[in-house]
């Protein structure tokens, strides 16, 4: 199944081109990434203060067309991979039904007490396999 969330592009997205300046999409993965959560009834702050983070570990990305200041970006999120302490999303975006960006991030489940990789606990690994793109 895939998720999906819109977001609005603000002024300070934009750079002097007058285009979303590169690096901000892999921002907008990450709202991406904690709108899942909440859509799963888990705040991702709630993650966090239980101590469950998921710092990226690899991350990619193509741009297929601009996105500017006002534009709404359709942003779709699966899951490509479900390992044992990782994760791999795809991110999808788009205006209008254009195709915008496409993206990949790896994240890693740790505890934030120490730091380390962690399984991705049951609950977690319940949301993410719903997502989970098989084949």
């Amino acid at each position: 199944m895939t998720f999906r969330t819109s977001i609005k592009v603000r002024f300070a997205d934009e750079d002097h081109a007058r285009i979303v300046y590169y690096p901000r999409f892999f921002h907008f993965f990450h709202v991406a990434f904690e709108d899942f959560f909440e859509s799963e009834g888990v705040p991702y702050r709630t993650c966090l203060d239980e101590g469950v983070g998921w710092p990226a570990v690899h991350a990619e990305s193509d741009f297929e067309s601009p996105v500017r200041f006002g534009d709404v970006l359709e942003v779709a999120m699966e899951v490509e991979r479900l390992g044992r302490t990782s994760v791999t999303c795809v991110y999808r975006g788009s205006v209008e039904g254009r195709a915008a960006v496409r993206g990949k991030i790896v994240v890693a489940c740790i505890d934030m007490a120490t730091m380390k990789a962690q399984p991705v606990p049951p609950k977690y690994r319940a949301m993410f396999e719903k997502h989970l793109v098989v084949g």
